[in-house]
């Protein structure tokens, strides 16, 4: 019975979650269009300023991307213990996934500012659409796939340290002692399926953010004299 009423109570903050997060977003983007027609009529092209900035914010959101899906994990999962790899992703990823909804913001903000929807061609309606899903993605893994694959994590952390699982270093080592455990303790093994079914859909949103990110850096470098 209790097991039915997490589970609802997960389902209701899920939904309520994710609805506050478009509403939040559609104001964003309510609000950007409207300061976007109110200074179109004075502005023009962007500034100096203003293209470096955008140059910046594109630049540290594709190499934090690459350092933290691709370099930082696989190095750190090969020199420590299986469990300090979960606590440190754990307090890196919430800060990682903030600042890539905040760099993503800005990006969309700079780039709809100076490219009203009248005037949109199909390119840079693609690049339009590419910074609101980078936006939606990170916005996805801060508010709801990363803090639920961690909660699932700390609770099977420990049920490993219950049975002196989690010390080992990588993930090949006592695979035998996993298995045993799945096999034993279905509280576990139902952690472990919701952890890695929320891990897969975290990673999904990641590389769909860092691939939307990347056609759009390859866009900027090929008009750098615009934005």
């Amino acid at each position: 019975m209790r097991l039915y009423i997490f589970i609802l109570m997960q389902f209701f903050f899920v939904i309520s979650s994710f609805f506050l997060n478009m509403l939040i977003i559609y104001l964003f983007i309510y609000l950007l269009f409207t300061f976007q027609k109110l200074i179109m009529a004075t502005e023009g092209d962007p500034t100096d300023f203003v293209k470096v900035l955008h140059l910046l914010v594109i630049s540290f959101t594709w190499g934090m991307q690459v350092w933290v899906s691709f370099i930082a994990g696989f190095v750190l999962i090969s020199q420590v213990s299986m469990h300090t790899f979960g606590l440190v992703q754990s307090k890196l990823f919430p800060f990682y996934f903030y600042c890539l909804l905040g760099a993503n913001a800005v990006s969309l903000a700079i780039y709809a500012v100076y490219h009203p929807r009248e005037l949109l061609d199909w390119h840079e309606g693609l690049q339009m659409i590419l910074f609101f899903v980078a936006v939606i993605m990170a916005g996805l893994n801060a508010q709801w796939f990363g803090p639920s694959a961690t909660e699932c994590m700390l609770v099977m952390q420990e049920i490993e340290k219950e049975h002196g699982l989690g010390n080992q270093v990588g993930m090949s080592s006592n695979k035998e002692g996993y298995t045993k455990l799945r096999e034993q303790d279905p509280k576990y093994k139902e952690h472990r399926a919701t952890f890695y079914r929320y891990h897969g859909l975290s990673n999904l949103c990641n590389l769909i953010g860092f691939f939307s990110t990347t056609i759009n850096l390859i866009y900027l470098a090929l008009h750098l004299g615009t934005i």
